[in-house]
């Protein structure tokens, strides 16, 4: 039997922990956000949407970005 371990990431400074392997879609959902209006970066990279139904990593420190009206 293996020991489930914990999948520790940061989010817009806030560090979670997972039991399981998350997507970033999953990730989304888990905040509550939606998924149009959101930019993702990883590591200070810009997480293109074509991946977020990949599992993110350990360690990953990622910023959720909002698009805001105005000027």
């Amino acid at each position: 039997m293996s020991e489930q371990i914990p999948i520790g990431i940061t989010v817009n400074g806030e560090d979670l922990e997972f039991d399981r392997a998350v997507t970033v879609t999953e990730l989304l959902t888990h905040r509550g956000l939606p998924s149009k209006g959101i930019a993702v970066a990883v590591d200070g990279a810009l997480f293109p949407r074509g991946r977020w139904d990949e599992s993110v990593e350990r360690g990953w420190e990622i910023e959720i970005l909002t698009a805001v009206q105005g000027g």
